[in-house]
């Protein structure tokens, strides 16, 4: 049963899952004024259809005749999400009818909150931004999620109504004109979704159904009842959620936030059901789609594909963030304490996973298993995300932490690892406002335990929080956080965006620097502080060597092939370097010096080796 207020050539079919209820009657408020009575099913769906009823009329639910709650799969919530739902249609002038998506390995993502990307706060004020994206070398863009929170201001993980579209960004039109307008310009279009909880302001689920449980616990809250008794309904309420995604607003892929906080004992999980379910829609819709979970667990299990796996095509690899973060910064503190050296980065690029199976100080336990039998291009790397910044005391990104020169080497990590990339809104070119966490709840009760948790939060993370703070209520907080765009072509900022620019471009020009499953890969690393990468396969051989240490390394090259070319030198007066150049082609056995914080790629090519002149 689709619940919703669907519109059809019939009217408007009023759908709703309230199975303990003895009564279900449609409140239509504006700008007719009615009440009529809805048929239950055996299923305790009730439903009603309206052939007057029209676009833009305001609706709500009156269960058992007493108290009135808006539509828990509302589209659309005009005043909030304590007023009234919405009917809006699902008619679009789509023009992207030959688009079929992304392949997987060719994924370079682009987080970016709507409420902060642009002074505008909207989708449409996005649209301008993508053809810059796309010549940045970006494939595709990944909203924070949109679904309807409260107030103006939110990360958006407050969400209350799966199926809205948060207003004050532009509602469902706006969003599928943005959606559009990126497979116009050849971009992918990935969705955070929530599906481990409901934020805590205009939750109304509970009125209608069972869909928590009292069994497990979030740390957000209730967990959605997945396993338990009725759970059916519950998972069949989040399936359509998934495939409107997918259907109606022509999502490549969807991240899937937490999913380790998504608790589901059942023998059929409903994430394993989903990636079974998606696979489905892929073929029916008849273009590529994705998902992409996101688990502090290192479990090969969400991504080994069925059986014995759930089947998930990729998922977030937060170790490699944790070990290149404390490199580049030096913190101990919280989860960095179990991460150790270069030894731990160069782990992270050969396998993913630094924690497989090994102790963690932080958990007081051994943590995660062995990345057995997951391809490169099932994993999402980064030097930072909404998380990592946002979960920060200041909310303060790695720019404002480290040098430029360090800017350059985590770029050229990243970009160049093997896996799939992302950057964080404003990283391409070394963005210095915060990410604070900030919220616009209207419940003071609420605002003030928000402001005692985080700090609470802080004071266990942090030794030193770097000062006060922010309130996350305020609005000062929220405006702090919109990235200077403007910038993003002066000076060294500059300079870092061609950077990244050019990273990209060697990665779509040379396939060793792709996720390629042909490709072999070691890594090894010294007590100096350096990392030394090497790639064979897709016809060529790729050796990089990056300098974590205090002191100049001396490197000497041993090559199978007479002479190698330089690809990357971040030492190069053009990246603002050192200008300790190393030369554009090695002869067999060379030595060359590579300063502190410095990175530098060689490449031979197996058809003509020592011949081979730069395109």
């Amino acid at each position: 049963m689709e619940q919703g207020a669907i519109l059809t050539s019939a009217g408007c079919r009023f759908c709703v899952w309230a199975p303990y209820r003895s009564r279900c009657e449609l409140r239509l408020i504006e700008p007719v004024q009615r009440t009529i009575d809805m048929e239950r099913d055996e299923a305790g769906y009730w439903a009603v259809t309206l052939p007057e009823a029209e676009e833009g009329w305001l609706y709500c639910y009156r269960l058992d005749g007493e108290r009135e709650f808006p539509d828990p799969a509302s589209r659309c919530q005009p005043r909030g999400v304590h007023g009234p739902s919405q009917i809006v249609g699902k008619e679009f002038s789509w023009t992207d009818q030959s688009w079929k998506g992304v392949p997987l390995s060719d994924y370079v993502l682009y987080e970016l909150h709507v409420g902060t990307f642009t002074p505008e706060g909207t989708f449409e004020a996005i649209l301008p931004r993508l053809g810059e994206l796309r010549k940045l070398g970006i494939r595709a863009i990944e909203l924070m999620p949109v679904a309807q929170f409260p107030g103006r201001r939110n990360w958006g993980y407050d969400g209350v109504y799966p199926f809205a579209v948060q207003n004050s960004y532009g509602g469902i039109r706006g969003l599928k004109t943005l959606v559009n307008a990126c497979h116009e310009a050849g971009l992918a279009v990935v969705l955070d979704v929530v599906y481990n909880h409901l934020g805590p302001e205009g939750n109304y689920l509970t009125q209608f159904g069972p869909y928590f449980t009292d069994t497990y616990r979030t740390p957000w809250g209730p967990a959605v009842n997945f396993d338990g008794a009725d759970s059916d309904e519950v998972r069949a309420y989040f399936f359509q959620n998934a495939r409107s995604w997918f259907a109606e607003f022509h999502f490549d892929a969807l991240r899937l936030d937490a999913v380790h906080a998504i608790h589901d004992e059942s023998a059929f999980p409903f994430l394993e059901e989903l990636a079974l379910r998606t696979r489905e829609w892929e073929r029916e819709l008849g273009r590529s789609l994705v998902l992409f979970a996101e688990s502090d667990r290192n479990d090969p299990r969400l991504v080994r594909p069925r059986p014995g796996g759930l089947g998930l095509p990729a998922q977030w690899c937060d170790d490699f963030h944790h070990a290149l973060h404390r490199l580049l910064t030096g913190e101990r503190e919280g989860y960095y304490v179990d991460f150790h050296g270069v030894s731990d980065l160069a782990k992270a690029i050969a396998q993913g996973y630094v924690l497989d199976g090994r102790y963690s100080a932080y958990r007081r336990r051994r943590h995660g298993a062995p990345p057995e039998e997951i391809r490169r291009q099932q994993l999402v790397v980064f030097a930072q995300n909404h998380d990592q910044v946002g979960n920060r005391a200041q909310g303060d990104r790695l720019a404002s932490s480290i040098d430029f020169a360090s800017q350059k080497l985590a770029a050229i990590v990243v970009l160049l690892s093997g896996f799939l990339p992302l950057l964080f809104m404003g990283e391409e070119y070394g963005e210095t406002h915060p990410f604070p966490y900030f919220v616009d709840h209207e419940d003071p009760e609420l605002l003030e335990a928000v402001r005692n948790g985080r700090k609470r939060e802080f004071a266990a993370f942090h030794e030193d929080a770097g000062g006060e703070i922010p309130d996350p209520a305020a609005e000062a907080t929220f405006l702090s956080a919109v990235p200077q765009w403007e910038s993003r072509h002066e000076g060294s900022r500059g300079v870092l965006w061609e950077l990244h620019r050019e990273l990209l471009a060697l990665r779509r020009r040379f396939p060793i620097l792709t996720p390629l499953d042909s490709v072999e890969i070691s890594c090894e690393s010294d007590a100096s502080g350096l990392l030394r990468i090497q790639r064979k396969g897709a016809g060529m051989r790729l050796d990089g060597f990056l300098n974590f240490g205090q002191s100049a390394s001396d490197i000497r090259v041993e090559a199978e092939s007479v002479r190698i070319e330089k690809i990357v030198d971040s030492e190069e007066p053009r990246w603002l370097g050192s200008g300790a150049l190393a030369p554009a082609y090695l002869e067999r056995g060379s030595t060359i010096s590579l300063p502190p914080r410095g990175a530098i790629f060689y490449a031979a090519w197996e058809d003509a080796p020592g011949d081979r002149k730069a395109d």
